[in-house]
């Protein structure tokens, strides 16, 4: 049987056992907060404008599930696209590298062959390296990686991978 003992403090009537488990789950919440990172969901879509979503001042358009990730996440409102087309501005934001240090230059697909140094520094590659479960889904768009040992998302830092591997 568990004894359960109480006394009296400043006039009311605090059960040991009841304070016991307040504290016990107050410090779980706290250690629990600093046990997971946030997650992150970074969204790269193609022709989409500053402009084009009503949580940055769109009128005609509503896109209330991205409202909410914004309203509940983080906006970020300064942006530099390295690139006029998506390919090369997709290796830029893979590798935070400048235009000049990525070797893509176009979207065709002799262009994107070596779009990735497999050996360069990814941003799935950083997550993945502090604790984070990776994925990509959607256009690649960084290299022709339809033939076996070639270069592909999950050489690059991602966990799973579902959607195209090339521009095409």
């Amino acid at each position: 049987m568990l004894f359960l003992a109480s006394r009296v403090i400043g006039g009311t009537e605090l059960s040991v056992w009841s304070f016991v488990v307040l504290l016990s789950v107050i410090t779980s919440m706290h250690v629990r907060a600093e046990e997971f990172p946030p997650n992150v969901v970074f969204i790269l879509a193609d022709d989409l404008g500053y402009g084009d979503l009503s949580c940055f001042g769109q009128k005609k358009l509503q896109t209330p599930n991205i409202d909410r990730l914004a309203r509940e996440g983080m906006k970020f409102t300064d942006h530099y696209s390295g690139n006029t087309v998506c390919s090369p501005s997709r290796a830029c934001l893979m590798t935070g590298q400048h235009p000049g240090r990525v070797h893509c230059r176009g979207n065709g697909d002799e262009s994107v062959i070596a779009a990735l140094d497999p050996s360069m520094t990814t941003l799935p590659r950083l997550f993945k390296n502090a604790g984070y479960a990776t994925g990509a889904f959607g256009k690649w768009g960084l290299g022709v990686t339809v033939e076996p040992g070639r270069p592909n998302p999950l050489t690059h830092g991602f966990d799973h991978f579902s959607g195209w591997k090339s521009q095409r």
